[in-house]
């Protein structure tokens, strides 16, 4: 099976490479690089995903995934994950022609931010969400099951909803809750009535956020509340999240392994060194690990599979090793390592980010295992 990537993934990689390579900003340390998000803009790599007939290149996940590995190679401070991810692409495979058109365009200039809210407290990626989703027409005894669910106004959400990047910077956030037909994904104005945003601090510095909803209004995502969109969401969110952290892990080792051949100790290249080459060759398989189980994980998402136990592997591999692989580039770059001018400590920051979005390795076992499903 081969799940090298085509040519148009290569085209995109390679095209990021080069965008990220000459204005990501090392120094960054707020969390967001405007440089570096307007200049993918004017590249044309934030309409990857939106449709054809919104001047984007109607691309999935497969497609996606190039380009967010090349952010996370660079761990560049950019909010790819959320807005394209989690909020572009579920809008655009699951929502309205109406939708598309008011929250799409405005993405691919790079005016626009998305977001989602998928996580709850005690509960990274729920199935099945506590918070809740009623329709003012069941309330009011006026509930016609055949159209509420087609409905585009009229819902109120109610719950806690943590891990939410970039919540007060977003345009829209898609959120997960339980309807009395399922679960379904649902667009809410961050600064509507009913809605509490707290800041919650992250590695990176980038904005994240915790919702807390009192039946705060919302609009149904597309005409599903029976799962699917949810599902998609996920499978979205956590596909684009093992890309951004097999990326950030390849940056690590290239790091690790540049420093290594050009750092010398006794008159020799650090990389000479037993010790040192049998530490590095450790750091070279965990990312490879990673990067194939994610590349197949991707792959069967992209290509209409079931995806679902393969990323359940990438997302405990992910969760498992990438950390100690990336506290061992640390170590093997000795003080260098942990200087805030060196941008090691990004791909560390990243990666612990990405691994509390996931929900750690413990609950990535857990799902594996078929405890959370």
């Amino acid at each position: 099976m081969d799940f090298g990537q085509d040519e148009i993934a290569l085209a995109i990689s390679g095209l990021a490479g080069d965008v990220l390579r000459a204005e990501c900003d090392p120094t960054t340390g707020d969390g967001y690089d405007e440089r570096a998000w307007s200049a993918l803009s004017k590249a044309g790599l934030l309409s990857l995903v939106l449709p054809t007939d919104l001047d984007g290149d109607g691309l999935g996940i497969g497609e996606l995934a190039a380009l967010l590995t090349e952010v996370g190679r660079r761990a560049a401070a950019v909010p790819a994950l959320p807005t394209l991810a989690l909020g572009a692409l579920t809008v655009a495979q699951h929502g309205t022609a109406e939708q598309r058109d008011a929250l799409l365009p405005s993405v691919g200039d790079g005016t626009t931010l998305l977001t989602a809210a998928v996580s709850e407290p005690g509960a990274p990626l729920p199935a099945r969400p506590a918070t809740t989703a009623s329709s003012m027409l069941r309330r009011s005894g006026r509930y016609d099951d055949q159209n509420a669910s087609r409905s585009t106004s009229g819902w109120r959400l109610t719950g806690t909803k943590t891990s939410v990047p970039d919540a007060m910077q977003a345009h829209r956030v898609l959120v997960t809750a339980t309807t009395p037909d399922g679960v379904g994904v649902f667009l809410l104005d961050p600064q509507a009535e009913g809605v509490t945003v707290t800041s919650t601090p992250t590695s990176t510095g980038s904005p994240e956020h915790t919702l807390t909803l009192a039946d705060a209004p919302a609009e149904p995502l597309g005409t599903d509340t029976t799962g699917v969109a949810a599902a998609a969401l996920r499978n979205n969110g956590v596909a684009a999240a093992l890309a951004l952290g097999s990326g950030a892990l390849a940056g690590a080792l290239e790091l690790t392994t540049e420093h290594l051949r050009t750092r010398h100790q006794f008159g020799k290249p650090l990389a000479t060194f037993q010790a040192v080459a049998q530490q590095i060759a450790d750091v070279y398989i965990a990312a490879r690990t990673v990067e194939l189980s994610t590349a197949s994980a991707i792959w069967r998402l992209a290509t209409g599979r079931d995806a679902t136990e393969d990323i359940d592997v990438a997302t405990y591999w992910l969760t498992t090793e990438a950390l100690p692989a990336a506290r061992t580039c640390h170590h093997l770059h000795g003080g260098l390592g942990v200087d805030v001018t060196y941008p090691l400590h990004r791909h560390y920051a990243t990666l612990k980010d990405l691994a509390r979005f996931l929900g750690g390795a413990g609950h990535s076992l857990d799902t594996l295992a078929g405890k959370e499903r």
